[in-house]
């Protein structure tokens, strides 16, 4: 039974969170022109309560800990991604894809665009692997390596292509990055990263099936419920499924372009 509650409260958290960040980000769009930087400067808080509980929760393996490690994670990485959506922490390239360009210098300007994300998305990985090492409670690790490996792995395929690209929840300030999406084919990326997310799902079920105690139960269908739900984000990019209104409902109607700020106005000054 614990293993059935932890994998809900999985799916449940990967809802909330996600839906939380897109709230945040919504409302930012409809407001003034410091609105993204100001989410992003009052979060980080959370981000630095998810690195203390980490560090507390990672000491020891057992259910409260399996959870708050969990938690702790999805904390940092949520922050992380405010920062993003917000256009606070994006790269240093923010103009639209040039018409025609192709190959090694499309690829090196779409890497531009999202650079300093990645380097800090590295760098989370680097301090959680630091946090964990030695620790007796893995689960924030694997759970960070996850969401690492999907998001590289789904950025990738937007950029190579893929059949089918929801931009409804691209917020104003990353409005340029939709010009470096390919909607198409899939390419060999997607079939890499849906079989690799998809092992790594089932590798943690494995674990799961043989736990020996309640807290390596919960750890591993917390891990296990997360690399599923990775594996149906990447199906979502080719199955023509409505999961947008997972959240739509929640969020206020978007701006349209006549009443989003001019782009001089949109800076992300604190």
């Amino acid at each position: 039974m614990s293993a059935w509650v932890a994998a809900a409260t999985a799916v449940f958290a990967w809802w909330f969170f996600t839906g939380a960040i897109l709230l945040l980000v919504r409302r930012a769009d409809a407001g003034n022109a410091v609105a993204h930087g100001r989410n992003v400067f009052l979060s980080v808080p959370l981000a630095a309560f998810g690195f203390a509980l980490l560090v507390v929760s990672a000491q020891a393996m057992s259910v409260p800990n399996a959870y708050a490690s969990f938690i702790a994670v999805l904390l940092i990485w949520g922050w992380i991604e405010l920062a993003f959506l917000s256009g606070v922490i994006t790269g240093p390239e923010r103009r639209p894809c040039p018409a025609g360009l192709t190959g090694a210098a499309r690829f090196a300007r779409a890497w531009d665009t999202v650079s300093t994300h990645e380097l800090l998305l590295a760098a989370g990985l680097l301090a959680v692997a630091v946090i964990s090492f030695g620790a007796e409670n893995a689960v924030g690790f694997w759970a960070y390596l996850i969401l690492f490996t999907a998001r590289i792995s789904a950025k990738l395929n937007l950029f190579f292509g893929v059949p089918r690209i929801n931009t409804e929840f691209v917020p104003a300030p990353l409005e340029h990055l939709k010009s470096y999406f390919r909607q198409g084919p899939i390419t060999m990326a997607f079939p890499i990263g849906v079989t690799f997310l998809s092992v790594t799902a089932a590798c943690f079920a494995e674990r799961l099936i043989s736990a020996a105690t309640p807290a390596d139960a919960v750890g591993f269908a917390l891990l296990t419920a997360l690399a599923t739900l990775a594996a149906i984000e990447h199906w979502l990019m080719v199955v023509p499924l409505p999961d947008a209104k997972l959240w739509r409902w929640m969020l206020p109607a978007p701006q349209t372009s006549s009443t989003l700020p001019s782009r001089q106005d949109q800076t992300h000054e604190l």
